[in-house]
């Protein structure tokens, strides 16, 4: 009985994390609506993935964060880390579902976040370190079907968090 209740208790969490809407709202100044192509191009012409960037529209051409905090999207992100986010993954380095948030703006960039945060399928199928954070965490992170708004948003609670003013 007890593994029946853990299970049906995994079950909700899983679904709880996978909601949400997939429109999109009108962009922020940080972003730019035109689409860009979401693979690199080799020399040979074949596809190839890059890890700076991740797999996604974001690119460092359309996504710009100032070196000092944009105080009012901090707070509009951590509102949407709260009801998206925070069942699994805490502010801390500590791990819960998914990783912790301390230090990911230091780590990668602002365009690989955002395009993991709005098309996290395809980077979890391409990205090794992602593919080895999910044999830590055992579970792959759900497309919320957050809005470009909503991701450069929660961008810049990331940004808070670690630390910029």
């Amino acid at each position: 009985m007890k593994k029946v209740i853990a299970f049906m208790a995994l079950a909700a969490a899983l679904y709880a994390c996978g909601g949400g809407s997939s429109n999109t709202s009108e962009q922020s100044n940080a972003t730019s609506t035109e689409p860009t192509t979401t693979e690199n191009t080799e020399t040979s012409g074949t596809p190839s993935y890059d890890p700076k960037r991740g797999e996604g529209k974001f690119t460092a051409e359309n996504v710009s964060v100032g070196a000092t905090l944009n105080a009012a999207m901090a707070t509009e992100g951590e509102s949407i880390q709260g009801v998206k986010c925070s069942s699994c993954h805490k502010t801390t380095d500590e791990k819960l579902v998914g990783p912790g948030w301390k230090g990911v703006t230091e780590r990668r960039t602002p365009e690989w976040i955002m395009n993991f945060i709005t098309n996290p399928d395809p980077m979890i199928d391409k990205d090794p370190e992602v593919q080895a954070q999910l044999e830590i965490c055992l579970v792959r992170m759900p497309n919320q079907g957050l809005t470009d708004d909503d991701a450069r948003k929660i961008l810049e609670f990331m940004r808070k968090n670690d630390g910029v003013k």
